[in-house]
């Protein structure tokens, strides 16, 4: 595995640690990536996006709307209609994270089939949402 202890200097260890930090830091929060999901099949407005989500409030869809703007993997755009119409949708950069979210997606599905098995055989763990 790439990150293993022998495959690292101590500096490339701290590079490496920082890049992942930063990475956690943009996607932080309950509701990032699947926000980004939920845009994935073109724009949306606020009310569409909130209820694609289910249990998001208005207060934090909107600040989680503003974090994925300043880190430009959403775009905002006002349309001057009567009354004004706002849409989101995904900008190109956002599609750097395409690898990210499949590899997300493969290692849940693992995981999840993993802890699944590990119930099966008798093991003490209880609970697995699905």
């Amino acid at each position: 595995m790439a990150f293993r202890k022998e495959n690292h200097t101590k500096e490339s260890c701290s590079v490496s640690l920082n890049a992942v930090k930063d990475a956690l830091y943009v996607l932080n929060g309950k509701w990032k990536l699947p926000l980004i999901l939920s845009l994935q099949d073109g724009p949306k407005r606020f009310n569409e996006i909130q209820k694609s989500l289910g249990e998001i409030t208005p207060k934090i869809l909107s600040k989680e709307l503003k974090d994925l703007e300043l880190n430009e993997f959403v775009q905002r755009k006002v349309y001057s209609t009567t009354p004004v119409t706002v849409t989101y949708e995904l900008t190109e950069y956002s599609d750097s994270l395409d690898k990210v979210i499949n590899e997300l997606r493969d290692w849940g599905m693992q995981h999840r089939e993993r802890l699944v098995m590990h119930r099966k055989k008798g093991g003490v763990l209880e609970k697995v949402e699905a």
